[in-house]
């Protein structure tokens, strides 16, 4: 509103942005957040072209939307998946709570907004394949396309079951634990919560203390994708338990090809080995390496020192 809210409808275009976008800039906003702001206004526009009538008229409001150039994103933070000694570093420094959680997150690929918002009632068991699904409504779903299913392997399930009785409506939840003042006069426990953002506090000083820098919760769905490639797993496979595939799983999968899915994801609930690096990363380190002989090996002006 402030860069716009002084324009009529039709006078906003590309070019009206672009103070909007310095602005951003300068505050450290990255590239690809920038293009989801101005991705905002160009529905709102077309909706004025396409959908929205002046009550009297009976017009569209807008004669034909403007065209919106998207900035490349060359700014973009590249994937920083975990290695299995860093997520066991990661998971001893954490909470309890956030410790399933992030246990979840690795053995499903969940987002983390969908692990925040995991209700009981979307859960259902399938007694074959010894395990729940989660039927995530479309709300919840990114993009909102469709309802998805959320498929758990064993390790999954267990993060699931030590949650299960503390809370009517969410899995997730915490409680801030109190001592009692005396023996004879002991205080009762506090209720559990819902868990409002894995992003708090206690994710980021236990990152720290773990040694993982500035690693974000999303990476624990990188670490998934990479994970499940490196062991064999089909794209379509990988697509359909990341949420990449289009449609709805409920309306064309059996149990049986949910079993597959759970199958898949029992292969990564274990260390296998490898270092689950991505090029990006190995591209990162090789240049921090590089600097660093550069700088152990830099001939020294003796001439100057003296």
């Amino acid at each position: 509103m402030p860069f716009l809210g002084h324009l009529d409808i039709d006078k906003i275009h590309d070019a009206s942005l672009n103070t909007f976008r310095a602005a951003r800039r300068a505050e450290g906003r990255k590239t690809k957040t920038i293009n989801l702001s101005v991705s905002a206004v160009r529905a709102v526009l077309n909706r004025a072209a396409t959908l929205w009538r002046d009550d009297a008229t009976g017009l569209a409001l807008l004669e034909r939307p403007p065209k919106f150039v998207e900035t490349p994103v060359d700014d973009q933070r590249p994937p920083r998946p975990l290695t299995w000694d860093e997520q066991a570093r990661l998971l001893e420094a954490l909470p309890n709570h956030l410790a399933d959680m992030a246990l979840f997150m690795l053995n499903t690929g969940a987002r983390d907004d969908v692990v925040v918002s995991l209700r009981w009632d979307w859960e259902l068991s399938i007694p074959e394949l010894g395990v729940s699904v989660f039927l995530v409504p479309e709300a919840h779903v990114k993009g909102r396309r469709s309802e998805k299913v959320l498929v758990l392997n064993t390790v999954a399930q267990s993060a699931v079951e030590r949650m299960r009785g503390r809370h009517p409506e969410n899995v997730f939840v915490w409680r801030r634990e109190r001592k009692s003042i005396t023996k004879k006069y002991k205080v009762p426990p506090m209720t559990y919560r819902p868990v409002e953002t894995m992003n708090n506090t206690a994710w980021q000083t236990a990152r720290r203390k773990a040694g993982l820098g500035d690693l974000h919760v999303h990476d624990l769905r990188h670490t998934v994708g990479g994970r499940l490639r490196e062991a064999g797993v089909s794209q379509r496979g990988i697509a359909d338990i990341l949420w990449h595939a289009g449609g709805s799983m409920t309306s064309h999968y059996a149990v049986a090809s949910i079993g597959e899915l759970v199958r898949a994801l029992e292969l990564i609930k274990n260390p296998t080995g490898q270092l689950n690096k991505s090029i990006l990363t190995l591209r990162a380190e090789a240049r921090a390496k590089k600097l660093e002989q550069s700088v152990v090996h830099r001939p020294v002006d003796h001439a100057s020192s003296t």
